[in-house]
């Protein structure tokens, strides 16, 4: 919890790039509504990574929805996008009117509890564009969000809270890259939305 709400006006890098942190745009009980539906509704699957070569199965699950059946290419693997549900959609309309930004996908990803994070890296395919916007919707439990320089020693962090939203956007994910540490403390699931525009589709 913080003492005093956030700035969504603030930019918590000090260098190329721009991120607003907006706090909580669910509230409390509206957010674990959401949380329950789609960890019902989604069809989660581990995720797949080709490491040096090698193929990498996950214990995160994820799942890949948008306007169209669009693929996404990561990590070289190659997703291909479901259709919106109900819970999506109104999910999608908030974070477009919270961020006067249009979104036409959204890669979710499933932790079930702190013994899996994210590491280190950056949102920059391709099929994104230059200078991307994403919007990151947490729901569930809280978890720490890292940001570092790819070139300067500067680092960001925070705790991202249940129902609150993230958005990275201008040269972030050129110079920078961000992580999700495991935390043993952790034992809650956490579900985190990534809202994103994929371009020549």
């Amino acid at each position: 919890m913080y003492l005093f709400p956030p700035d969504p006006a603030a930019n918590l890098l000090p260098c190329d790039g721009t991120v607003h942190y907006l706090g909580r745009v669910l509230g409390i009980a509206e957010a674990w509504k959401f949380h329950d539906a789609l960890l019902e509704k989604v069809p989660w699957k581990q995720d797949e990574a080709i490491i040096f070569g090698r193929r990498v199965v996950t214990a995160r699950e994820v799942a890949w929805y948008g306007d169209a059946s669009f693929r996404y290419t990561y990590s070289g693997t190659t997703k291909e996008a479901l259709p919106w549900n109900e819970e999506l959609r109104a999910l999608k309309e908030l974070v477009e009117q919270r961020t006067a930004t249009s979104f036409n996908s959204c890669l979710l990803n499933l932790y079930h509890d702190g013994s899996e994070g994210m590491a280190w890296h950056s949102d920059d395919e391709k099929s994104l564009g230059r200078h991307a916007t994403i919007a990151s919707l947490s729901l569930g439990a809280e978890r720490k969000f890292c940001l570092k320089h790819k070139r300067r020693p500067a680092s960001v962090s925070m705790l991202l809270e249940h129902g609150s939203l993230l958005v990275m956007k201008d040269a972030t994910q050129t110079n920078w890259l961000h992580s999700i540490p495991k935390s043993k403390r952790i034992l809650e699931p956490r579900i985190n939305l990534t809202f994103r525009t994929m371009t020549g589709v």
